[in-house]
């Protein structure tokens, strides 16, 4: 090879390398700068959740595909020099389109910052009230919820007898984390519920086993009666009163048939039932249909809802306590039924949206009837 040839090759060779140095040190200097560089968008949230068990090629790939990032091989390369790879964190990211790559990566290392709510849960309430409550609120779904609230395996694993967890939730004012698993949801309402009732049953043992001993029942039966007496009772005075009239009806050999006969568990049975009666689907489809739904039924009760012996809470066409609460009861409504009153009352009608008038015989609730109802 001549040395003109030879010197030609070796300007090839030298610039060819220079070309490649200029090249990878645009590249480095480019990836130097990358993490800093603002992604073009114009600030727009964008919700990305990343799946638990996703490796970071996928977090990347993820988020290359909401528009948060470019690039997702320079992002991952970013990731691997932070060592930051396996730091990730998993959950629903609210990010924004025109994010820096160090400030996407900053996000999801430090994880989804937990939201806190505060749910209401009214005393009284059925338990799909309750979940509509819940979800309206963003901590769980309702069908989850009452999926759960049904599930027998759930029952049998917290000693729930009946079929469903109605009656066990407590009312009260909760924070819970946005979003809360819907068995933690049921589990926090029912530990709530036990410390109440096994607190109150400790204040009155000797009530509580005298009136479960005269009438054969178990804490169960009390709870569905105190959940009757929640539907029931306006005025916290008249709890206790209200309670003695049930227990008397059950109790008096002259009081027959033993019937409860009031309107609340009819619409339990008529509301909460997975297999509602055709007298109940009559009632209730009408309001559900209605514009706007009315999910919560009709006012009114009906002769054939009265009359619907296919309802198993029906207290009008079965004697004693229906299968199963009615509702969830507040503490007085607890206290109440496992402490009643002692009077000998067996009626009692509303003279006012808040009070009732008590009476011993029909004769005087018919008059009553006649005075503050027809």
């Amino acid at each position: 090879m001549s040395k003109k040839a030879f010197r030609t090759a070796l300007l090839v060779v030298l610039g060819t390398l220079a070309i490649a140095l200029c090249v990878a040190g645009w590249y480095g200097w480019q990836l130097y700068q990358y993490p800093d560089q603002r992604h073009a968008g114009t600030g727009v949230e964008v919700k990305v959740t990343i799946d638990k068990g996703m490796s970071f090629p996928q977090v990347a790939s993820r988020l290359a595909q909401h528009r948060i990032i470019d690039r997702p091989s320079w992002f991952r390369f970013y990731a691997m020099r932070r060592g930051a790879t396996t730091a990730v964190k998993t959950g629903e990211y609210t990010l924004r389109d025109n994010m820096t790559p160090h400030e996407v990566l900053d996000a999801l290392i430090a994880g989804v910052q937990a939201r806190s709510v505060a749910v209401t849960l009214p005393e009284g309430k059925n338990m799909l009230e309750l979940f509509a409550l819940i979800e309206e609120a963003g901590v769980a779904k309702a069908s989850e919820l009452e999926a759960l609230a049904r599930d027998a395996e759930f029952l049998r694993k917290h000693g729930i007898a009946g079929d469903s967890v109605d009656g066990l939730l407590f009312p009260d004012t909760y924070k819970f984390v946005v979003p809360t698993a819907p068995r933690k949801v049921l589990e926090r309402l029912i530990e709530a519920h036990r410390a109440t009732w096994n607190g109150l049953a400790r204040e009155h043992g000797k009530a509580l086993g005298k009136l479960k001993d005269r009438l054969q029942w178990s804490d169960r039966d009390v709870l569905i009666l105190a959940s009757i007496v929640e539907k029931e009772a306006v005025d916290p005075a008249e709890r206790p009163r209200i309670a003695q009239v049930f227990v008397n009806r059950m109790v008096s050999p002259t009081f027959k048939p033993k019937r409860l006969e009031t309107d609340p568990t009819i619409r339990y049975g008529c509301l909460v039932s997975p297999t509602p009666s055709a007298a109940c689907i009559a009632w209730n489809e009408p309001c559900r249909k209605a514009v706007p739904p009315r999910p919560d039924g009709c006012e009114r009760l009906r002769r054939a809802q009265l009359d619907d012996r296919d309802n198993p809470y029906n207290t009008y066409q079965h004697e004693g306590l229906p299968p199963g609460p009615i509702g969830n009861p507040g503490r007085a409504s607890m206290e109440a039924a496992m402490k009643p009153d002692g009077s000998d009352y067996f009626f009692f009608v509303a003279k006012d949206p808040r009070t009732h008038v008590f009476s011993k015989t029909v004769a005087e609730h018919e008059a009553a009837v006649d005075k503050y109802m027809r």
